[in-house]
């Protein structure tokens, strides 16, 4: 058995001439090209992909490889996969030439083996090079074109792929780096296996689901769970970063905006034993693509005012007038185009890259002294209580019944409480489901309420523009009855928020 250990890269047709430029420059130990045919098999119930086994059958010539790979992990575009290889005499598989213990257990290996077919192939032809790198590590760069073929459905292939044969990870790391330098790849988390089944499938696309909690076992350790949160939060990001890519969908960044405030509180949470200086650069990068996303809530908002023709907007006199500005607006956003240079950029490729190095080699750790090492090693649960109490207080005190919040006090706090109930999806599989849900409902009400309030805000600053006196009274008597509806409901969430008994000790 080896442990494919690898980054993958979906570029474009043209990116061979930037690719060469850049090979040109590294120590290259050998290199050839060659064409590969490749054909997937399994059961017609797809019992291999339930388990999350790969088997395909290569052609090199007149060599046929038969190749396993089981279930595996993938951080941020760096998978390491279990991988099984054997020589065949021919097309057809033969699955006894694996060890039983490559097969999950009670996996009947002979009734699998009457029952598969093939599924899909893939055909392309591969530039490869092995290139020493200066610490010593050798890595296998591929540069693969072709295509992916299901029935009569075929998607074209255009990546790149690094393989470490040996050394150190952050080998692959350091070439990927430079190789993206100007541009031009995105880290992909589907492999040609994958897109071979989405297409024999006639997969439409995927939908877009919000974040859930992070799973975390009941003895997991502080770090582990740092680590698990960030893994799912990245996860999170590539899953929409893929749907926004197929079909540009609005609510595909969303979904990544969330995943960067996961990550972002993940540290935040921590800051009591990772000093911030473990984590600057991330944070600086994050708080950059942050930015690069600040406009999502206003072209939400916008698309919804927008909606059946302005629909929403009926019971307004200035209704026409108020479309064809919203979509004038609406014409000065970021375009889709804008969006997918922004995810083959240069440093939008580095900022995952720098995360999923981050935690592979645990770049925290030199930061640590023994008693933040203790404390990271110790139970996440206990951890959690005194995380979660904190951020309690602090949202406490924000809320007091005290305080008549006004839409502005409101909105002024909506980053306060996302971050509180963010942070929350880190721990909260630690605690008992029905008692969280109640204690999170009234909290998620008000930032639902939030939301809704900040919906309203491109027709508010429209509403000055307007020269008719009528038709700013209106709009503004309209403004004011749908924030006074809001401001209620927030309040009575509040009262109910506040009294509720937290879920945690």
């Amino acid at each position: 058995m080896e442990t494919e250990i690898e980054l993958k890269f979906f570029v474009s047709a043209d990116f061979s001439g930037q690719l060469l430029r850049k090979i040109a420059q590294a120590k290259i130990l050998q290199q050839s090209s060659k064409r590969l045919g490749n054909i997937y098999f399994d059961t017609p119930e797809q019992i291999l992909r339930q388990h999350d086994i790969g088997l395909r059958v290569r052609r090199i010539d007149d060599v046929y490889i038969q190749t396993l790979k089981t279930a595996g992990r993938v951080v941020a575009g760096l998978h390491q996969r279990p991988e099984y290889n054997a020589e065949l005499n021919g097309p057809q598989p033969d699955l006894t030439l694996h060890p039983s213990d490559a097969w999950p257990e009670h996996f009947d290996v002979a009734a699998i083996s009457s029952q598969i077919s093939p599924l899909f192939s893939t055909d392309f032809e591969r530039q490869q090079w092995l290139i020493a790198m200066p610490d010593g590590s050798q890595i296998e760069l591929a540069f693969d074109q072709g295509e992916v073929r299901a029935n009569d459905r075929s998607e074209p292939i255009c990546e790149v792929e690094l393989e470490l044969k040996s050394g150190q990870t952050e080998a692959l790391f350091t070439l990927a780096r430079d190789l993206c330098e100007e541009g031009g790849m995105r880290l992909g988390n589907l492999s040609k296996a994958a897109r071979g089944y989405r297409l024999a499938a006639g997969h439409q696309g995927d939908d877009v689901l919000p974040l859930s909690y992070v799973p975390l076992a009941a003895d997991v350790s502080s770090e582990n769970a740092l680590v698990i949160a960030m893994e799912h939060a990245l996860a999170h990001w590539h899953y929409h970063e893929q749907i926004y890519v197929e079909r540009q969908a609005l609510p595909a960044l969303t979904e990544i905006s969330h995943s960067i405030s996961l990550i972002r509180q993940t540290l935040v949470v921590y800051g009591s034993m990772i000093p911030r200086r473990a984590s600057a650069q991330l944070r600086q990068e994050l708080t950059w693509l942050e930015g690069e996303l600040d406009w999502l809530q206003e072209a939400d908002a916008i698309q919804r005012w927008l909606a059946e023709k302005g629909h929403a907007l009926k019971k307004l006199n200035a209704r026409k007038s108020l479309v064809k500005q919203l979509k004038e607006r609406q014409e000065e956003l970021p375009e889709p185009d804008d969006i997918l240079r922004l995810l083959k950029s240069a440093r939008y490729c580095n900022l995952l890259l720098n995360l999923s190095s981050w935690l592979l080699s645990r770049g925290w750790q030199p930061f640590l002294d023994e008693k933040a090492r203790e404390r990271l090693a110790a139970s996440a649960k206990s951890f959690a209580d005194s995380a979660l109490s904190k951020a309690w207080e602090e949202l406490a005190e924000a809320f007091s019944e005290k305080r008549a919040l006004s839409r502005a006090d409101y909105l002024d706090q909506q980053a306060r409480l996302l971050r509180n109930l963010v942070g929350g999806l880190c721990f909260a599989s630690l605690y008992e489901d029905e008692r969280r849900e109640v204690f999170r409902s009234p909290w998620l009400d008000i930032l639902q309420g939030m939301e809704d309030l900040r919906q309203l805000e491109p027709i508010r600053a429209l509403q000055p523009d307007y020269e008719d006196e009528e038709d700013r009274r209106q709009i503004d008597k309209w403004l004011h009855r749908k924030e006074d509806s809001l401001l209620h409901a927030m309040d009575q969430s509040r009262q109910i928020g506040l009294a509720q008994t937290p879920y945690w000790p």
